[in-house]
């Protein structure tokens, strides 16, 4: 189901991009003429495409909305992502204090001259 309707998302998608490329703009636009008279006149066809544009931009922010809550309630609460979490140093094991030498005896050792 969820295919199904992302498909026809991408179809309002590029029917959206389609209807507004074919506005007049003031630079020309791809609008192509028509007979002076008729749906496809100057005016006729500025308002049909004006509101084509405004109906399908709506369907498109719906179908979004849809879509999103559709894939959310689909995969349930997402797992937290911990990754990048900082963990704690291990504890500093307190080691022991090092032991210092007992002191030699020098009186046994001759001393050098």
């Amino acid at each position: 189901m969820f295919a199904f309707l992302l498909v026809v998302h991408a179809i309002i998608a590029a029917t959206l991009v389609t209807v507004i490329l074919m506005q007049k703009s003031e630079g020309g636009g791809l609008g192509m003429g028509g007979s002076p008279s008729g749906l496809m006149s100057a005016r006729g066809a500025a308002d049909f495409l004006t509101r084509a544009t405004a109906v399908l931009a709506s369907v498109f922010v719906v179908f979004s909305i849809v879509l999103a809550f559709y894939a959310a309630s689909r995969s349930g609460p997402a797992p937290l992502d911990t990754s990048l979490a900082r963990t704690p140093p291990p504890a500093a094991q307190s080691a022991p204090a090092p032991v210092a030498p007992a002191p030699a005896d020098n009186g046994s050792v001759p001393l050098a001259r």
